[in-house]
């Protein structure tokens, strides 16, 4: 039963935020009230949908004893009936707890495994995947730091992705990814497997994690391209590294100004992250069982070249599409992980 307390509060809000926004709020309010609106705005139309087809039904059965209007009513009901289920599934969606890192944009982190270097021309084949799917959303994707092997795949690659749910839709990504195929590097024509793991990590704000400057060092080193050219001439990269926790962070891009700036967005959102997985272990005892919970020792995705096939261990799908999985088109892998997290938070409401 869904609590109509609960909506009339969420209604009442929208409306409010709804009525400051087209009153002309001051500056420094306008932000906080359209991203607040922007969140509730979905949730708000779901409950609109749900309580019109209710006054429907109760339209309806009303006519029901007047003999001329039977049967009209009679026609009209199932149809309704069925609408109002389908709306009410979206609506019990629509209220499930948000992550609260959601909207924000995310880290990219991709590193090769096992496999040498096949692994390392696995890594830039998710590279350049996750930056296709980036482009189909109208995303932007800032690389922050990239280093390549031998033969042209990623050592490491640290990337900042920007846009609408950014985190939402990339949150699932976390894990180790495993390819089969024959490697560039095979000349008796063997299938191999490797891997590659990728980090998927909520961009933190400066009131998120407070970092004191006595945390960190900073060291500036000379920054230089793919292969050791277009080497600048001053010392502008930059490498910070967290003392307590002895993470390091390096940026190099060409100003020493911009790369303290993107090291230390970098350094907040591993440091974030860590501090939401131990929120979330003190919560769940099962947390690892969970799909989306970002375990990056877990394999959860195979990726057959010889089959055409790309399968996800977490709920057991397997599409033959692979060629276009990596071209990009991840919607329908994402869209399964998502239904399949927001199946668990119902069952566990007992929806």
């Amino acid at each position: 039963m869904i609590p109509t307390e609960r909506l009339d509060q969420i209604t009442a809000r929208f409306e409010y935020l709804e009525a400051r926004l087209n009153a002309g709020p001051d500056a420094s309010e306008i932000a906080g009230l359209t991203r607040e609106y922007a969140e509730l705005k979905p949730v708000a139309e779901r409950i609109a949908d749900w309580r019109r087809l209710s006054d429907q039904i109760a339209e309806a059965e009303a006519m029901l004893p007047d003999p001329e209007m039977r049967e009209l009513a009679q026609a009209e009901l199932p149809e309704l009936q069925v609408a109002l289920a389908r709306a009410e599934d979206e609506l019990q969606i629509a209220l499930l707890p948000r992550d609260a890192a959601d909207a924000r944009p995310a880290i990219l982190e991709i590193r090769p495994g096992t496999g040498g270097e096949e692994a390392a021309l696995f890594a830039g084949d998710l590279e350049a995947m996750y930056r296709r799917y980036a482009e189909a959303r109208g995303w932007t994707m800032e690389v922050v730091e990239r280093q390549e092997s031998d033969l042209g795949g990623v050592r490491e690659l640290v990337a900042r992705i920007e846009g609408e749910n950014v985190f939402a839709r990339l949150k699932f990504e976390s894990g180790v990814h495993r390819v089969q195929r024959v490697p560039a590097t095979e000349s008796g024509g063997r299938i191999h497997t490797s891997a590659a793991t990728v980090a998927v990590l909520p961009e933190a704000e400066a009131v998120d994690i407070e970092i004191p400057a006595t945390d960190i060092r900073i060291d500036t080193m000379r920054a230089s391209g793919a292969g050791g050219q277009h080497v600048n001439t001053t010392d502008s990269a930059v490498r910070i590294t967290h003392l307590p926790t002895g993470i390091v962070v390096t940026s190099s891009e060409k100003s020493q100004h911009r790369n303290r700036e993107i090291a230390m967005n970098v350094l907040r959102a591993r440091l974030y992250d860590a501090e939401r997985a131990a929120r979330d272990a003190e919560r769940s005892a099962d947390r690892k069982s969970q799909v989306g919970t970002g375990d990056r020792s877990e394999r959860i995705r195979t990726y057959n070249f010889p089959q055409g096939r790309m399968t996800d261990h977490r709920i057991n799908l397997t599409l033959y599409s692979l060629g276009a999985v990596m071209q990009g088109d991840l919607d329908e892998v994402i869209d399964a992980l998502t239904a399949d997290l927001q199946a668990s938070q119902l069952a566990e409401m007992g929806a």
